[in-house]
């Protein structure tokens, strides 16, 4: 029996992935991309002006760019400090590490119910305020007049439920990072803030590059929450996506909505990989 050729050993290794890719992305995308410009006589941009012009069109996209632009800069942020806090601990990483990732175990449809049972008028919240003598009756926060709460409180489940997936990427990022680096800062007098902005986040380029990325198309595509805590209320293009699908069952304006999506995320990604993008031959 004749031995594999070397040659032959990566693409072997890459055949599962890529027939995963080509059965679960590639042939629903090209779907998706054939049905959204295909109506009853053949092509046509109907889905996509149907879509353009519809009401609540411009709210959607509107809506999904601001939580975007909300929620991922304060996820860096307190990741960025999480994952400090947990590097430079000594005892107690493993417990404190677990602690912050409690929320990756819940679903974002767990997550959303879970900040519902806190913001509803016989949650916790009212109960605290009621309690405290600080209100006399419970306050309608949920409700369709309160358009901006709701979206606070989405921005709120979003940071709790996801935050944890940037920390874990960018602790596993600064483990890379070799401490003689932070050595010699030491030893030239640079301050700790001086040594995380020159030599930490320079270092962290291709974690940071992963972690935004993932997780701004993550915020593109917010559903379960908005739909737990506003319904309807708050539109987003998911929302709008399956409101098309299923409600209103148009599947050529549903996949007009998800080319939209998938083209913001196209652009995202692109430039966060030009942002961030690694130095050729750059090593840790």
């Amino acid at each position: 029996m004749r031995a594999m050729p070397a040659k032959a050993l990566p693409y072997l290794l890459l055949l599962p992935a890529t027939v995963f890719l080509l059965v679960f992305f590639v042939y629903p995308f090209v779907q998706i991309a054939i049905l959204s410009v295909t109506g009853p006589n053949g092509f046509t941009l109907q889905p996509f002006t149907t879509m353009a012009t519809h009401w609540k069109f411009n709210s959607a996209l509107g809506w999904t760019l601001l939580l975007a632009l909300v929620v991922v800069p304060l996820q860096l942020v307190m990741a960025l400090s999480m994952a400090s806090i947990v590097t430079k601990l000594k005892t107690g990483r493993s417990a404190i590490l677990y602690i912050f990732s409690i929320p990756l175990g819940l679903s974002d449809l767990a997550a959303g119910i879970v900040w519902l049972a806190i913001f509803e008028q016989s949650g916790f919240l009212n109960s605290m305020l009621v309690g405290l003598g600080i209100t006399e009756q419970p306050i309608l926060f949920l409700g369709y007049q309160n358009i901006w709460m709701i979206f606070i409180a989405v921005v709120l489940a979003e940071l709790w439920r996801a935050t944890a997936i940037v920390m874990v990427i960018l602790v596993s990022g600064m483990g890379l990072i070799p401490k003689e680096y932070y050595e010699a800062g030491e030893v030239f007098g640079a301050s700790a803030w001086q040594r995380f902005v020159k030599i930490t986040l320079p270092m962290l380029r291709p974690s940071l590059q992963s972690a935004l990325i993932l997780r701004t198309l993550a915020a593109f595509e917010v559903f379960a929450v908005v739909s737990a805590l506003g319904g309807t209320t708050l539109p987003v293009l998911m929302g709008e996506t399956y409101q098309w699908q299923f409600a209103l069952q148009d599947r050529s304006v549903a996949s007009a909505y998800a080319m939209v999506i998938l083209a913001i995320s196209i652009v995202a990604t692109l430039f966060f990989l030009r942002v961030l993008r690694v130095p050729r031959g750059a090593t840790i």
